[in-house]
Parts: C-alpha cells; sequence; structure tokens
C-alpha cells in the first residue's frame, strides 16, 4: 500500500542524494557475518499510523536488525514491569561506547540506559524471566506489529555474534554478581545473540514501530503502552538511541531513533510517521552513514514541505 503522496518525491530525492555521496563507511567487520555487506547499499521507508508504507531503494531488503531489537523489547518489558524496570537499567546518556565496562563498575552494576549492550542485557533477562523466552516473545512482537510472518533469526549472524560474544558475556557476568541478572549467564547470551540477529526490511521495521507513532497503540488496535510511556520510549530513543553519538543525531535529526550495526536506523514523529532507513556502512561510532544523512535531510524537506502547506 502506498503512503501519502507528500512522501514519494521526498524519499526519490533523498534517495539521489544518497546515490552521489562518495564515502559511506564501512561494514561492521567485528561481525564476519556482517562484514562482507555492500557499503552502497540503501533503502529507506516511512509508515503513516494507518499502516500505509512507502519506500526507496532497498526498502524490501532484510538486514541484520542488530540493536534496533532493543527498542522493542524495551517496550515489551515496560509494558508488564512499568516503573519497576528502572530500578535496574538507568536512562541517562552514558558517553561511552556502546559495549564499554568502566562505568558499571563505579555504579553497582546498574547500566546507564537500556541501548547500551548493558542495559540491553538487563532488560532481555527480565523478559526471559517473566516469558520464558524473551527471543521468542520479541519475534512474535514484530512479525504481528509489521505484519509479516516470514521474519525470522538469521542464523548465521547469531552463531557469528557468538563466537565473538566474549565482551557481552564479561559485562552480563560482572552484572550478575552484583545480583543484576536472574537468568544463568549463557542462557541470558544465547536469548541476546539470537534477538540481534533477526533479519527485517525497512518496511517491516518502519511499520514495527509504528506503535511509538501511536501513542502506545499496536497495530490491531490494542494499547502495549500508555501514552506516557511510549513518550519515555522515545524520549531515551532520543538522548541514547545512537550510542555516543546521540547529541549529534538529535542536533542533526531532531526525532527519537535507535540504530544498529547493521546498518539500520529506526526513527519516530510521534502522531504522524515512523521510518527506516538502511546503509550497511558505519561511522566510527557505529552508526549507518547514509542513515543518518537520509534522515537529516528527510527531517529538512518535510519541514521545507510543512511551511509551504503541504506537511504530513
Amino acid at each position: 500500500m502506498a503512503a501519502s503522496t507528500t512522501f514519494e518525491p521526498v524519499l526519490e530525492r533523498i534517495a539521489e542524494e544518497v546515490e552521489r555521496t562518495p564515502g559511506r563507511g564501512r561494514p561492521a567487520g567485528y561481525i564476519p557475518a556482517l562484514a562482507a555487506c555492500d557499503p552502497r547499499s540503501f533503502g529507506m521507508a516511512v509508515a503513516e499510523p494507518d499502516g500505509s508504507v512507502y519506500g526507496v531503494g532497498d526498502w524490501r531488503r532484510p538486514f541484520s536488525v542488530q540493536s534496533i531489537t532493543k527498542v522493542f523489547t524495551l517496550a515489551l518489558d515496560l509494558a508488564r514491569e512499568g516503573d519497576a524496570l528502572w530500578e535496574h537499567v538507568g536512562r541517562e546518556p552514558s558517553g561511552n561506547p556502546f559495549n564499554s565496562l568502566v562505568q558499571l563498575e563505579y555504579e553497582d552494576g546498574i547500566p546507564r540506559n537500556p541501548f547500551i549492550n548493558a542495559g540491553a542485557l538487563v532488560v532481555t533477562d527480565w523478559l526471559h524471566t517473566r516469558t520464558g523466552d524473551a527471543a521468542g516473545e520479541l519475534l512474535a512482537f514484530l512479525r504481528a506489529e509489521s505484519g509479516n510472518p516470514g521474519l525470522a533469526f538469521d542464523v548465521e549472524v547469531a552463531a557469528s555474534e557468538e563466537a565473538h560474544g566474549n565482551r557481552n558475556a564479561a559485562l552480563a557476568h560482572f552484572m550478575a554478581s552484583y545480583g543484576n541478572i536472574d537468568n544463568p549467564v549463557p542462557v541470558l547470551l544465547d536469548q541476546y545473540f539470537r534477538q540481534c540477529s533477526v533479519a527485517a526490511s525497512c518496511a517491516d521495521l518502519a511499520l514495527a514501530t509504528g506503535f511509538l507513532a501511536r501513542h502506545g497503540i499496536r497495530a490491531d488496535g490494542t494499547r502495549l503502552l500508555s501514552r506516557s510511556q511510549a513518550k519515555q520510549v522515545n524520549a531515551v530513543m532520543l538522548t541514547c538511541g545512537t550510542y555516543d553519538a546521540a547529541g549529534e543525531f538529535a542536533y542533526r535529526v531532531g526525532l527519537p531513533g535507535k540504530s544498529g550495526v547493521g546498518g539500520g536506523i529506526i526513527a519516530v514523529v510521534p502522531g504522524r510517521c515512523t521510518l527506516c532507513v538502511w546503509g550497511p556502512g558505519l561511522d566510527e561510532r557505529g552508526n549507518s552513514v547514509a542513515g543518518v544523512a537520509a534522515l537529516e535531510r528527510f527531517t529538512t524537506l518535510k519541514s521545507s514541505q510543512q511551511r509551504d502547506g503541504c506537511g504530513v
């Protein structure tokens, strides 16, 4: 289904500009299964709250979602636990790389936010305790919200992450020593690596993120989060969603967003639309070079349309 025609010229113009961009970074080399991606690949999709969706480029091509899944596990946990979740994970930007061990010792095993690896491990641990299968719960949610029952884990990517997951294991063991992890660390890591290995397209993720544009309402009309909780998730995305480059992302794009080292970024315009962009070439902080540039152009161009009376 095509979205409002006001999106079409904007996305096509962005795709043309990205195609002319000479440097687009490098794929994540520390995950061998991702290293072979072509950094010139690009896709972008936008979904309206009613489920209309439109895209350009490789917008239907599945890619490794990676840390973008942290938004969905956070929402699923927050729906169950409410404010009790924030006793185990903070809401502040870390200012350090996403897999850093440094702050945990100073802060008694409480991660700064749910989007760095330590925080995501805590969130996944809570979800696994409550459901018995955190990764399965996440996958079922993504299938339902995207309308794509074919979404699946990428076994090769999960195995690749497990083989190179010593830093995540260290984070989990360290937090377990402070009593901030319930499940056995090997069980938690298996759940976490499977979670991050989900393969989905820009269209899938733009649709799956729609509940945040609808202020907590799922695609079937039921409520997952209260309006306040949806606002909280968007706020943490804005301040913490792009690793230690969140300030720069907020300055350039001005939207709540969450990136993953597979090259994807989701973004939310509350009440208006959700977006997903994919470009596997990353900058030094792990964010898609083409993705950030595309979202910056989107907000600039849509602002211009709005001034001219053609806004979303």
